[in-house]
């Protein structure tokens, strides 16, 4: 589990399928109300605040996204508290009160990983070359390359060769193309893989 502040009221946690697994939790899990999701995110929440401070108290907006092959992102917004919970009528609702989430799920077949060096990108995009088909947008972000895929048609054995070659030359990346979108830039719209190697073969 790795946890990291993204703003004085924002957090995103990293669940790998082994953090998971090691708390018999399923991934379909995640969209259910079940009381080992609610000790996870308990669980969670003490690790915010130890590590970074972050009060989980009053209002929290949680948003699931679920990575293929990678594990979930959980990105936790702390909301504003209302008048009435500053005062002292608030303290007699009690611990079951605290966690005020507003879950928001979503799953995406995309493959996203972000590369911080230009090289870089263009190896693991020589490797991957041949498993592919077609597809793949490239964006640029916060100074960073962010490749997004749709494996689609991919048999496992490639997929899971695929994940290995991105996870050696880049990073899985929890920003969802919506962000990418919005707030990127688009370097690459279609086929970013075929259109990458044929620019810059070796």
């Amino acid at each position: 589990m790795k946890i990291e502040r993204l703003s004085q009221d924002k957090i995103r946690i990293f669940l790998t399928f082994d953090d998971l697994t090691e708390r018999g939790i399923q991934k379909d899990d995640m969209w259910r109300e079940i009381p080992k999701v609610h000790e996870l995110f308990s669980e969670m929440m003490d690790q915010a605040y130890s590590e970074l401070g972050f009060d989980p108290s009053g209002p929290l907006a949680v948003e699931v996204f679920a990575l293929p092959a990678q594990g979930m992102v959980v990105i936790v917004t702390r909301g504003k508290l209302d008048l009435y919970a500053n005062s002292d009528s608030y303290d007699d609702h009690g611990a079951e009160e605290v966690y005020e989430m507003e879950v928001t799920l979503e799953q995406s077949d995309l493959v996203s990983y972000a590369f911080k060096d230009f090289e870089d990108l263009i190896q693991g995009a020589r490797v991957i070359n041949p498993l592919l088909m077609e597809g793949g947008t490239l964006f640029s972000y916060k100074g960073k390359y962010y490749l997004q895929l749709e494996p689609i048609d991919l048999e496992d054995s490639k997929y899971q060769a695929l994940i290995a070659v991105l996870s050696e030359y880049g990073e899985a990346a929890s920003v969802t193309r919506a962000v990418l979108e919005e707030y990127g830039k688009v370097i690459i719209a279609d086929d970013a893989v075929k259109v990458l190697c044929h620019h810059f073969h070796a």
